[in-house]
């Protein structure tokens, strides 16, 4: 049994469709009659307020948190030392607005991109002097400028492109922006060690606190005095740090889960994989506040915060993380510009601050507006036979009908994961639960936050089951490759979520069933 001292905070940006679960077998009575769970939970009303302006937050909006990519980590820095090209950009998995390309830049782009990619052949992408004027041009999805520093917006990880201009494959694009949708090959942690200072994201990566660590490779025991290629070396392991998949949580704990999408929020809840945010207005708070500027951490709010959930171990960690920003001069934080004054600990405020709430309900707007896509054209007979066989099987948690909101109850770990066995930790004030760990990965997000701060119960958020044809991985700790290993009873009865299809053609029809699911043609 690991023995966690580390914290595990979630911020669910990669959590509300991180797993897929499915239930137990109906009697035969029921089992042309449910299309879903019986008196499911309806999620809260979201409130809305300008889409169109919510398109900008999404896409631009950095509330002041460009001070903490560009003065503390030093993300653009690091891109002109490493000679960044659009072509290694690509190849890192990040996405381009052709639409918002110079014009003189996308007539190259398009002759090059019916190249070999070669440096004779095409050598505007490999051209490294490029990067910073496609970054003004707002033509790097997710990197804007702001005030001469770059900063980091929700475009990053949530949105794709047609690859209209150029693709490869399952890396990066370039074509119309299609927001919402996740960009499962961008090498999130090789983009961050290119960063000058990517040890200033201290609290997301894998701490050694008492010679123990959490996380998927534990060879990475990294502390204040790991060195910037240390702190690298983890960062660009995809073991480590898998394609796809973001470090939500400033907890110490090497966790990075698969990047959720953001469309038709108006489905899914609650928000993060722990459950802990009813409010997605909440959710987007604490992204803002503590996950684009970590440094907020480490003012009066984040302390409380911290030490509330974490204790002894948490005032480590963030008394480790001033050392580090302290021995790398890095100044004048926190950088993200909300408002003070609100209670720390509160999903609504966790740090005790809040950016503009007019803003965050645009943005809901615009991300409950987003489309998922159409699912995957597949034989009509097959489909139909999954889908019978998914309403006899799966519907206790899910709904056959995609479109209605999931159950907003959360998923007991006992009943998805039937090896769930945690040792408690520590105690906590009520109504926090105990700090437990169980073995494996499969909990590691939720050793510490939970929904228990909000009055709820340990457990997982349902998913929403859209735009499954393209999402390579599942659960949430992004231990299963494709539909089929999930579906597979090799994986074993004790495995996290083992509910299965036993026979072969069977499972490839619930396969068929699931991959056509989105929003109707």
């Amino acid at each position: 049994m690991r023995k966690p001292l580390a914290l595990s905070m979630v911020f669910g940006v990669a959590g509300v469709c991180a797993a897929i679960f499915a239930c137990e077998v109906l009697n035969p009575a029921d089992q042309a009659k449910r299309d879903g769970p019986e008196n499911p939970k309806l999620p809260n009303p979201i409130k809305v307020g300008n889409k169109e302006r919510g398109r900008d937050v999404f896409r631009f909006e950095t509330f002041g948190t460009e001070g903490f990519w560009t003065d503390a980590v030093r993300l653009p820095q690091g891109m002109a030392h490493h000679r960044v090209t659009m072509l290694a950009a690509l190849r890192n998995g990040v996405n381009f607005d052709s639409d918002a390309l110079p014009d003189d830049v996308r007539t190259k782009i398009e002759r090059e991109a019916k190249t070999d990619f070669s440096k004779a052949h095409a050598p505007m992408l490999n051209d490294p002097n490029l990067m910073p004027r496609l970054v003004r041009s707002n033509a790097v999805i997710g990197l804007v400028e702001r005030h001469g520093k770059t900063g980091v917006t929700c475009a990053l990880c949530h949105t794709i492109t047609d690859g209209s201009v150029l693709t490869l494959g399952s890396k990066g694009s370039i074509g119309r922006r299609i927001d919402g949708r996740t960009p499962h090959g961008m090498m999130i942690g090789k983009l961050l060690a290119l960063a000058d200072n990517s040890r200033a994201l201290y609290p997301t990566l894998q701490l050694d606190m008492g010679g123990k660590v959490i996380g998927r490779v534990q060879k990475y025991h990294l502390s204040r005095h790991s060195s910037e290629a240390q702190v690298d070396a983890y960062l660009s392991d995809p073991e480590a740090y898998p394609p796809g998949t973001f470090d939500d949580s400033p907890d110490g704990n090497g966790n990075s889960i698969h990047v959720t999408p953001l469309f038709r929020m108006d489905l899914a809840a609650p928000f993060g994989s722990s459950g802990q945010n009813d409010v997605l207005d909440d959710f987007s708070n604490a992204v803002y506040t503590l996950l684009f500027d970590q440094t907020d951490l480490l003012s009066p709010g984040g302390r409380k915060f911290i030490h509330a959930l974490g204790g002894k171990a948490g005032d480590k960690m963030l008394a480790d993380y001033a050392y580090v920003l302290n021995a790398t001069h890095v100044k004048g934080y926190p950088f993200v510009v909300a408002n003070g004054g609100f209670k720390p600990g509160t999903p609504a405020t966790p740090a005790g601050k809040r950016v503009n709430s007019e803003l965050l309900f645009d943005l809901n707007a615009y991300v409950v507006s987003l489309q998922a896509p159409p699912g995957h054209a597949e034989s009509a007979l097959a489909v139909a036979r999954g889908r019978d066989l998914f309403r006899s099987r799966c519907t206790s948690c899910h709904n056959v009908d995609p479109m209605k909101p999931v159950n907003a109850s959360l998923i007991p770990l006992t009943k998805v994961f039937p090896n769930y066995k945690p040792v408690v930790i520590a105690m906590r004030k009520p109504p926090l639960d105990p700090i437990q760990n169980s073995p494996g990965t499969f909990d590691d997000k939720m050793v510490v936050v939970d929904a228990s701060a909000g009055g709820g119960k340990r457990g997982n958020a349902l998913p929403m089951l859209l735009d499954l044809a393209r999402k390579p991985v599942f659960l949430k700790d992004d231990s299963v490759k494709g539909l089929d290993a999930l579906l597979n009873p090799k994986r074993g009865a004790k495995a996290p979520h083992p509910f299965y299809i036993h026979n072969a053609s069977q499972r490839g029809d619930v396969m068929a069933f699931l991959r056509s699911l989105g929003t109707p043609r």
